[in-house]
């Protein structure tokens, strides 16, 4: 997503905040206002910054990247950063998930399948 829509879906973002507070996540970031914000990457290549939606620590220790799927005007830039967040959690040992609500799941679903690398995301 891009800082706009991050803006225009902060109610989204907090949602999906909630739901991993629920199920155990905890020192959780998120680029939104009242987190800290995660770590950012470049992608060398495109020279562009890249910053996970969420990034939380699973109940079993594990650093997690979480990214909302939402409709959005540039899929090719969001499908860029998924496949760059998959490939750094694969290095890094790592675990990397699309999450998606209730009006994107089409959108999302046919990005990923799109990508053949990514998990199918999580519907909330």
């Amino acid at each position: 997503m891009t800082k706009e829509e991050k803006q225009k879906h902060q109610g989204l973002i907090l949602k999906t905040i909630q739901h991993l507070e629920k199920i155990g996540h905890t020192d959780i970031k998120a680029d939104i206002e009242g987190y800290e914000s995660p770590t950012s990457f470049e992608m060398k290549k495109r020279g562009t910054i890249v910053t996970p939606d969420i990034v939380s620590t699973t109940p079993g220790g594990k650093k997690h990247y979480a990214d909302l799927g939402v409709k959005s005007d540039e899929p090719v830039l969001l499908k860029s950063k998924w496949k760059f967040l998959q490939t750094l959690s694969e290095i890094k040992d790592r675990s990397f998930r699309v999450i998606t609500h209730r009006g994107h799941y089409g959108f999302t679903d046919k990005l990923i399948g799109e990508m053949n690398a990514v998990k199918p995301a999580i519907r909330m």
